[in-house]
């Protein structure tokens, strides 16, 4: 369960840096608001996972899904650089993740 947690927490990251994004320096009501509860439930989520897991492993693995997630949402939605140095640079995290799961099990 507390993989699933850390899912969930890591998606809600996701949300919570796309919305920091595109709040536009906290000038949009409805997008702050966003950021504000998508960065509640992540923090919530994370918490009960590390009741669970190590921390080392839990905040590396939230934090790297985290930067994936917010890396492809930026080129998929916002149209940001997908260079290949960029998408090696996300492919090395996705590696990283992988491997402390793999160690945690």
């Amino acid at each position: 369960m507390a993989w699933i947690y850390l899912l969930i927490a890591s998606a809600a990251e996701i949300v919570w840096a796309y919305s920091l994004k595109a709040s536009d320096g906290f000038t949009r009501p409805l997008m702050v608001g966003l950021n504000i509860a998508a960065l509640l439930v992540a923090v919530w989520f994370l918490v009960q996972a590390m009741r669970v897991l190590p921390l080392g492993t839990a905040y590396a693995v939230w934090t790297g899904i985290g930067v994936v997630g917010a890396a492809i949402l930026g080129v998929v939605v916002m149209g940001e650089s997908a260079s290949p140095m960029r998408l090696s640079a996300i492919a090395i995290i996705v590696a990283g993740v992988v491997v402390l799961k793999f160690a945690e099990s």
